[in-house]
């Protein structure tokens, strides 16, 4: 009995599920490109987001070198009301449009989309801190995906 607990638990210690960060720096190196103007319209927040995570790309040159524009707009939607015509769901949406410059040459153009559903809530102070904190998550999202797009491209 007491071997089946050691094996057990030597058995959990020494495996894992190989979970590995996916900005670790490890991994850098597939993201191997640089950004050396950025352009930012729209969405204070979202534009926030984008800046803090291209930030890390700025501070080198590689040989993919990027000139970006972006604008971003953020959209809270109406799903669904009750009898009462009170809203009872909403649809928070945020979009990002890139425009991607090498060489001063037009590379690429691309439309990044991210939306969460949520329902409301009674407390309106508890809603407004609920959609700070999705508009956060959703433009944390966005970001994470605009920055595997930009390395993607050849």
């Amino acid at each position: 009995m007491f071997q089946k607990k050691i094996i057990l638990i030597l058995l959990l210690l020494l495996s894992s599920c190989g979970y590995e960060a996916i900005h670790s720096k490890k991994n850098y190196v597939n993201y191997s490109f640089s950004v050396s103007e950025l352009s930012l319209v729209g969405e204070r927040t979202v534009n926030l987001k984008i800046k803090e995570k291209l930030n890390n790309h700025t501070l080198g040159k590689k040989d993919k070198d990027f000139i970006l524009k972006i604008s971003s707009t953020s959209e809270k939607i109406i799903l669904a009301k009750n009898i009462a015509g009170d809203a009872t769901s909403f649809k928070n949406t945020i979009s990002i449009n890139v425009d991607v410059l090498m060489n001063n040459k037009f590379k690429n153009n691309f439309i990044i989309l991210e939306s969460f559903n949520y329902n409301n809530i009674s407390n309106k102070f508890n809603l407004k801190k609920y959609e700070e904190e999705i508009k956060n998550n959703l433009a944390e999202t966005a970001s994470d995906k605009l920055i595997f797009k930009l390395s993607n491209i050849q």
